[in-house]
Order: C-alpha cells, then structure tokens, then sequence
C-alpha cells in the first residue's frame, strides 16, 4: 500500500479512537436527561406512525413530546436505537435516522415489527457512535490505495497525490459568461479545460457559489454527463442544490436537508417518488403487505404447530410482497436517476444505497476547506475528473484527535492540492460583501493584495461620516480576562462592547431614522465559548428595545463562517500580563471573523496581551494607518 493512504489510514484509525472515547464519556455514565441536554437523546417520543421498508424493516415515525426547543445531533443517516425507559439496556431496537424535520423523525428499524415493549412506558431515542462515516472513509481510502497500487483508473489518484501534474485541454476555446466577473470566468474556464483537477479559492464574499453553480451549467451543456456535487455540511449541499434547480438544472437531492423549504424538499427523492406514476402500485402494496403482517399477529408464538405455521405464512406472503415493493422501488428510482442531471448531497450521502452504485465523469465538492480529507475519498473514488473549490485559509474541519490534527489530519485535500498544483487554482479576486477597509487587512495578510471591492460595497458604511473599522484598545483598564472552566472569560470587556453598541445604535437612530425592518443586523463574536455565555446574558440586561434584540446575533466565531452581517463586534477576551493568547493564535479562524461584516467591523482586545503574535501587531498598525484606532480610555463616558 502507498505510503501515503497508509498514513491517512493510521491517522483516520486515531480519529475515530478519540471520537468513540468522548461518545463514550458522554453516554455511558450519563442519565437520559443528561443525554437529552448534550443533544444526544429525544425522550420522551411518541410513535405516531409505521409502515415496513426495504429489506423487511420497519420505519416507524416518532415525535419528541417535551423539550422540543433543545438543540440535539440526531440528523439523517445517523445509527440509533429506539428504547424504553422500563427496561432501557434490555428493552431497545438499534436503526438508521432515515428522516428528520422539526420534532418528527423516522427511524428504519432492523426489525420486521413492533417490539412488544414499545406499548409500555416511555420511550426515546438515544444517538449511537456513528461507526458507519468511519468505514464508508476507511473503505474509500483502502480502495483508492488499491487502485493506484494497480495503476487502473489511477489517473486522477496519481494527480491529487502528487505522483503527476494536473493536465488541461489546450484546444479548449475559452467561453465568457456575462453575469460573472473577470476571475469567476477564469474559474469556469479553468474547470472546463481541466482533465482531472481544478481549484476554485473563494475569499469570502467573492460569489463562489455563483461561480460554481454557472460552472456545473456549463459543464453539462458541454458534455451532457451527470454531475456528482457534494459538500461536508448539509447546509451547504441544500444552498447549492437551490442555486442550481434555480438555473433550471433537473438536481436531485440525496439524504434529508436541513433548510425546509418547499424548492429543496421538492429536490430530494422521496418527494419525486412520490410524484412518480408507481408510487400508487408501490402503496397498495405495502398496504397488502402489512394486512398479512396485523394477521400474522393475531398468533402468538405458544401457539400450536397450525397457528405457528399459518404465522410463517402469513409473514412469508408479506415478504415477497415487500420484495416486489423493493424492485419497484428501484425501478423508479433508477428511472428518477436517468433524468437526472445533478445529483447532490454529503460527502458520505455520496454512498448512499440509493446511488451507490453510480459513477459520474466529474465531482464538485464545495467548501472543500472545511472537509476531512479520508471523507473526499468517497465520492472522488466515483470521478474521472475533480472540482475542489473552497478556501483553505479560513477555518479547517473539526478534529477530536489533537493528536491526529498534529500529525496531518487538519491539512486538507484543498490545502495539499493548491501547494501541488498552483496552476489549476484560480482565485477569485472580487468581492460584493465588505468595505474596502474593512477587506484590506484580511487582503493584505492572507490573499497577497489581490482582493477588490466591487464599486457597490467597497465605500458603504453604516450612515454618513461613520468609521467602518475600528480597533478599541482596553490596555491598562484593567479588563483582565477570568478562567471558567477550561475557558476564558471577560465580563468587563462584553459589559464596555454593549455601552459601545450603545451609543453606536443612538449615533445611527440621529443620522437616519429607520423603521424596525430596516435596522441593521449585527453579530457579536468571540472565540470563547463562556464569554459568548456571558455576552448572551449580558444583552438581555443591555437595554436594547425588542426591535433590535431581534436584529443581534451572538454566537462564536466557527458558527458565522459563511455568513455576514451589517456590524460585527469581536470579543477578542484574552487581556493578561503573561500574553497568553492561546485559541486567538488561529490567525485562520480570526481571518473568518474580520470578514463577516458589510458596513462595520468593531474588534476590542488589549494590544499589550495581542501584540505578542505579529498578526495582531500588523492589524493595529493597520487600523492606525486609516485612523481606526481608539483606546478604550477616549469613551470615558462608558
């Protein structure tokens, strides 16, 4: 085996180690409530529903009755088991999450019926390890070790690991696309021509969604080949699967978006079986088929020989019933899939059983920055030819394993390739979301100068004569940050970044009056996740009417990439004598930070705690260049 699948694979093994011992300490001590509030239960459930699925299993639909506001982990294609509270390590059926909307989920249950216990007590749900992402990965990169040991369909395996460069098709005429800037038609054109890689780097608020969207266009305009487009989040699979029906491209969605809206749920393939002119023979069918299988109760199992006989019979009708309900529903999802022109979904969705079997002549992933490599190997095993788009200098996927992370894990796929092939990355270098100054510094130190302001976003501001970046320095006021647990806080520090927000939202309401749909949305963020805790508290006693309570949003710095707002404010916490900055060392997470807001970036820290680290260094010197600094001293009045 290659040496360098050997290494993911030894790392990948690591991974999954550290992810099963932290499941482990969360669940095996931990009471059901407990595991509720860690978002890895429901409990207490409803069944409100159940009807049999393929391969003789049940899917049963269930409705979690309480608690129903808690944030919890449970999505589609996630192990988990069905239990009972009277008996709960005895009394429980393990599944697969085959749905989840709202408060309502299914579960496909490896079981041809009803366990008796699920009429008594109380049941729940609790989320089981997910071995399963871990094989599909494993899998993936034994079979792509195997390949390029072999050397046959080895081609695209031999570029992405560095053993050739990427090629291109020189006779290609280069197409020009008027809705795109210059760079976003250098990306399209650059996918076209490639014969096995192309790199799409979108800084933020450069239109990469737009880009690749008008590239998969084009793409199967050219080649009339089905596309294969995947992401790591669900988010962003359900954002590009809108983009592109929106084109009018036939997409079809596989596995259970988050976003419900009525375009997506129209996308995926359980909404276009059910439009399909079979679905009526496939319901009547498992109608017959769970008519024999209510007979086939009526005898219990003491029963004698004829009654047990007549049961098997029973059920042995209702499974041939339910292997002709099978076939049909292959059929008609083979015949969904041959119309088909997108198929999207995650990157382990990409092996679903549904589609499993397919092989596509290019695969897209999007926000392959974000993405474990092992988990690309899935899908790219199914590709003649990749699309990586992404941008590797914002935030890295979560690993659980430091060690792994130490040891290569974090780099990613999108990472290894534009060091490998600099001449298939193109980077977007126009963007529609920030200020100009606001852009300047993150295009300074991440992007060589490149970036542009488009002439729509580069000089607005909030209202007339407003600074759009500010830095507010607390060196000296005593605002020292405090430990919580292994996290760190700074109640003085949120306490003056709300009086700020105070007067900034006054200074706003005297230049232009604004009615309440029009005020500006704004983001408070820190890397810390206590001092969110305390901002959040903080806010509900800052004074603000409910108008604008509505407009703020208070979360940590990973939970806003991707998106942006009016103002953001960064807590930036840290303020000690030693200059510890620990997490603020991730220059990658502080780059998505300062590039979230449209009209107004306020950052407030200690430069004499920041200043330890260049970065923070160079940022001061840079809001000093354009008159945005300001010691926290000048607001005596605060």
């Amino acid at each position: 085996m290659s040496e360098y699948f050997k290494i993911l694979l030894d790392l990948l093994k690591v991974e999954r180690e550290e992810d099963k011992q932290a499941y482990i300490r969360q669940t095996e001590m931990a009471s059901v409530s407990e595991r509720r509030a860690n978002g890895l239960a429901w409990y207490p459930i409803a069944i409100r529903g159940n009807e049999m699925s393929r391969g003789d299993y049940l899917t049963v639909e269930v409705e979690r009755t309480t608690h129903q506001d808690l944030p919890h982990q449970l999505r589609f294609g996630m192990p988990a088991v069905l239990f009972s509270n009277h008996e709960p390590k005895k009394d429980r059926v393990e599944g697969i999450i085959s749905h989840q909307s709202g408060n309502r989920l299914k579960i496909t249950l490896k079981t041809d019926e009803l366990p008796d216990w699920s009429r008594d007590g109380k049941l729940g749900i609790d989320l089981l390890f997910d071995d399963n992402s871990y094989d599909e990965m494993q899998n993936a990169l034994k079979a792509a070790a195997a390949r390029l040991d072999s050397g046959k369909d080895a081609q695209l395996i031999e570029v992405l690991t560095g053993g050739k460069p990427a090629s291109f098709n020189q006779n290609y005429l280069a197409t020009e696309i008027p809705k795109l800037n210059t760079s976003q038609n250098e990306a399209v054109n650059k996918i076209l021509s490639a014969n096995e890689l192309a790199i799409v780097h979108g800084p933020p608020g450069t239109g990469k969604t737009t880009t690749l969207v008008q590239a998969i266009k084009a793409m199967y305009l050219k080649d009339r080949k089905q596309i294969l487009v995947v992401a790591p989040s669900n988010t962003a699979v359900d954002l590009l699967s809108e983009k592109l029906s929106e084109e009018g491209m036939e997409v079809l969605r596989v596995g259970n978006p988050v976003r419900v809206s009525e375009r997506l749920m129209s996308l995926t393939l359980d909404s276009k079986m059910a439009a399909h002119s079979r679905i009526k023979d496939i319901k009547t069918l498992k109608k017959q088929a769970g008519e024999y299988k209510n007979m086939a109760h009526k005898y219990k199992r003491q029963f004698g020989k004829a009654e047990r006989d007549q049961r098997k019979a029973l059920f042995d009708e209702a499974h041939k019933i339910m292997k002709e309900v099978a076939s049909i529903e292959q059929y008609v999802t083979d015949d969904l899939l041959s119309k088909t022109q997108v198929v999207t979904a995650t990157l382990v969705g990409a092996n679903h059983y549904t589609v499993r079997g397919l092989s596509y002549h290019t695969v897209v992933i999007d926000e392959a920055g974000q993405a474990l490599e092992p988990a690309c190997w899935i899908p790219i095993l199914k590709a003649e030819k990749l699309v990586l788009a992404g941008d590797h200098l914002q935030l890295p996927p979560t690993i659980k394993s430091a060690e792994a992370a130490r040891n290569g894990l974090s780099t990613t796929l999108l990472e290894k390739s534009v060091a490998l092939h600099p001449d298939a990355v193109v980077l977007l270098e126009e963007q529609y979301r920030m200020n100009e100054s606001i852009m300047g510094f993150s295009s300074k130190t991440f992007y060589q100068n490149k970036l542009k302001a488009h002439a729509s976003v580069a000089n607005r501001t909030l209202f007339e004569g407003d600074m759009p970046l500010a830095f507010i320095d607390t060196a000296g006021c005593g605002f020292d940050e405090k430990l919580q647990g292994t996290s760190s806080t700074n109640p003085e520090e949120g306490a003056f970044l709300f009086k700020h927000l105070g007067q900034l939202i006054e200074a706003l309401s005297k230049a232009k009056p604004l009615a309440p749909a029009e005020f500006p949305t704004i983001a408070i963020i820190s890397p810390y996740k206590e001092q969110i805790n305390i901002l959040k508290e903080q806010l509900q006693h800052a004074g603000f009417s409910n108008d604008y309570l509505a407009r703020i949003a208070v979360n940590t710095i990973d939970s806003f990439q991707g998106q942006e707002r009016d103002v953001v404010y960064i807590s930036m916490t840290r303020s000690n004598a030693e200059g510890e900055i620990g997490f603020l060392a991730d220059i990658r997470r502080m780059n998505v930070a300062m590039t979230r807001a449209r009209k107004k970036l306020v950052v407030i820290g200690d430069s004499a705690t920041l200043s330890v680290l260049p970065f923070y260094t160079d940022f001061i010197a840079y809001a000093e260049a354009l008159d945005a600094y300001q010691s926290a001293w000048e607001f005596a009045d605060i």
